[in-house]
């Protein structure tokens, strides 16, 4: 997304809104990114320092890493940064603080790599369907009741091959 900011640096307005969808590049490998992403806020100039502040929403899927249960959430969270023109600021500043500031280049913001960046970290470390998942049975693999319980009784089910080996160490 490419926003033009030349009235905010010429002082023919003090604000630029910004309300538009955006596409993320990528998620995290246990994450999918549904349609719907937007970026909401505006970008003021008060005497000569830019500042944008904004908020991203990103819809996204994935499984929970309790039960494997799929989950659709949004990702929100807040999204500022201080603009900075061309030529204004030595580009190795701006690399070294890059969570700061953002680069024009001729009049032009552009906020896909940034905001890209910045979802891509911003995801949860481990999805939960809810936080009181109690998971999977350790013996069948089943998911297990809201009291922590399977119905396969906690007996470990063997495989039927293993016998053999089995009888080999009767006292193991």
């Amino acid at each position: 997304m490419i926003i033009d900011i030349n009235p905010l640096l010429r002082g023919e307005t003090a604000e630029i809104g910004i309300d538009a969808v955006t596409v993320p590049a990528a998620a995290p490998d246990d994450y999918e990114l549904l349609p719907g992403a937007r970026i909401k806020g505006r970008i003021v100039n008060s005497g000569g320092y830019i500042r944008l502040t904004s908020s991203v929403s990103v819809p996204y899927r994935g499984f929970c890493a309790r039960c494997l249960d799929p989950v659709e959430r949004t990702l929100e969270f807040e999204f500022d940064r201080t603009v900075v023109a061309d030529r204004s600021v030595s580009d190795e500043v701006i690399e070294e603080n890059s969570e700061e500031y953002l680069k024009t280049e001729g009049g032009m913001l552009d906020l896909d790599e940034a905001v890209s960046e910045t979802v891509y970290t911003e995801f949860p470390m481990i999805l939960l369907c809810s936080d009181d998942c109690p998971g999977l049975c350790r013996f069948c693999g089943k998911k297990l009741g809201p009291d922590g319980r399977c119905d396969c009784g906690g007996k470990p089910e063997t495989d039927p091959r293993w016998d053999a080996l089995k009888a080999l160490f009767p006292d193991e």
